[in-house]
């Protein structure tokens, strides 16, 4: 049975418009607090949300329709998607919910879940939630309705959680730090984790008023960070999206790392923490033996880390197909240019203050700056042009573009590749060359995008 209402990362969409509307949330929180009841008669739901306005809207339509099914609700308040998971699991809940739609602008929302164990939940729990939406609501009567609570100082202990991700032994004195939160749910969190580990911080994108979330800052907009970056003078900056779970680095110098980037210094970083292990006697861990990207991750990168011994394997676009990935495989580190990464034996989820804390860690213990890990890593030229399609076209059947789909293949060899893939959201096919030729790279996108649009 195909999904009505879940997409790759929950439910997401205009505020106003069906289904983000106070009417399917109650919905929405009954059905699924019915699936719950079937295997947990006494569960706990913990709602955390994001800065925006209609964040208050949705909460409290999603905290009755779980109370009406006889389900006790814990309120966490403006908190990150990854806090969600953590307290989730750190609380014994059964279920987390987080009200975001992460880097959209604040016209949007969204509904998420995460399992017991602070994970994404199956495609088949999403089918059981939107079968259980097409029956009938069973109101609790007045005695077996569930009750709501807020947790105190849910920040507090995230905090906590994300400063015991960095080592005892460094601390972060010394460096000036400039983090964006974007406005959004780390906008009180994220400058005092940085601080209580000891960085001179300077908050930019800390402001939120319900309807600037994303707006100019934050990692989709890291431009506001490099000036903040040269304005104060700063060591670094650290830039998160809405809902803190994807990350964009800059140096010094204004340098912007993206997330492959990163990816890459933290799998050098584990390597040379694995060679002093095996140094002493251990033996290599399975879990270190690889690493996930995706379909869009640099060429360089992936040659890189083969290079360096890593196993590299590419999942589809989407942090949830990079945990899948990851999962199958016993490996923990996995990640996407977009910011998304994942370090899954510091959290279950992409993290961006944790994956922020473990590349300072990475610099601090390898003595070098990013610049100089990344040295021998040059990106190579990507081009990305889409072309848009006339409805109902099928794009495989192009013999044209098949037969220039083969002849770039050729030209590009062991130095480029190129994917072609549609748009999950439009009608539109995304043509990608990458090669170490960055003239190549355009050439050869020009050619298949000119055999796609016919």
């Amino acid at each position: 049975m195909t999904r009505q209402y879940f997409g790759t990362d929950g439910i997401r969409g205009t505020v106003g418009q069906a289904p983000i509307t106070p009417d399917f949330a109650l919905r929405l929180g009954h059905a699924v607090g019915r699936v719950l009841r079937r295997a947990q008669p006494d569960a706990t739901v913990l709602i955390g949300k994001d800065t925006r306005i209609s964040g208050y809207m949705l909460e409290s339509a999603l905290e009755s329709g779980f109370n009406s099914a006889g389900v006790d609700v814990v309120l966490l308040g403006p908190v990150p998607t990854p806090a969600v998971a953590y307290l989730t699991r750190a609380q014994r809940a059964a279920l987390g919910v987080v009200i975001s739609a992460s880097h959209n602008a604040y016209p949007d929302n969204g509904i998420k879940f995460f399992s017991a164990r602070g994970t994404k939940l199956p495609d088949d729990w999403e089918r059981e939630v939107e079968a259980m939406l097409a029956e009938p609501p069973q109101w609790a009567t007045a005695a077996a309705l569930g009750r709501a609570r807020r947790l105190d100082d849910a920040a507090g202990r995230y905090i906590e959680f994300c400063k015991s991700s960095f080592s005892n032994e460094l601390s972060l004195r010394g460096l000036k730090i400039v983090v964006d939160a974007a406005h959004g749910a780390a906008y009180q969190i994220a400058p005092k984790v940085f601080h209580e580990l000891g960085a001179d911080v300077v908050a930019i994108g800390c402001a939120p008023d319900g309807l600037n979330i994303n707006d100019g800052v934050g990692a989709t907009h890291p431009e506001a960070l490099v000036r903040a970056v040269a304005e104060h003078g700063a060591d670094y900056g650290v830039a998160l999206d809405g809902d803190a779970d994807r990350l964009q680095v800059v140096d010094a110098a204004g340098r912007l790392f993206n997330g492959d980037e990163l990816l890459y210094v933290l799998a050098i970083d584990r390597l040379a923490r694995d060679a002093a292990l095996r140094g002493a006697g251990a033996a290599r861990q399975p879990a270190l033996a690889g690493v996930v990207g995706t379909l869009m991750t640099n060429l360089a990168v992936e040659q890189a880390l083969r290079a360096r011994g890593f196993d590299f394997v590419r999942a589809k676009v989407g942090d949830r197909y990079v945990l899948e990935e990851l999962v199958q495989r016993g490996w923990i580190l996995g990640g996407e240019g977009s910011g998304h990464l994942l370090v899954l034996d510091k959290h279950t989820t992409g993290d961006g203050l944790i994956s922020a804390l473990q590349v300072l860690q990475a610099c601090a213990q390898q003595g070098r700056t990013l610049a100089e890990m990344l040295a021998e890593v040059p990106l190579f030229p990507q081009v990305l042009i889409n072309v848009r399609l006339q409805a109902g076209a099928d794009w495989r059947a192009n013999t044209r573009l098949a037969a220039e789909q083969q002849a770039v293949a050729a030209e590009l060899g062991d130095s480029g590749r190129l994917l072609i893939r549609a748009s999950g959201t439009e009608p539109l096919l995304r043509v990608m060359v990458e090669a170490i030729d960055g003239v190549q790279a355009q050439r050869c996108a020009e050619r298949l995008a000119a055999a796609a649009a016919g």
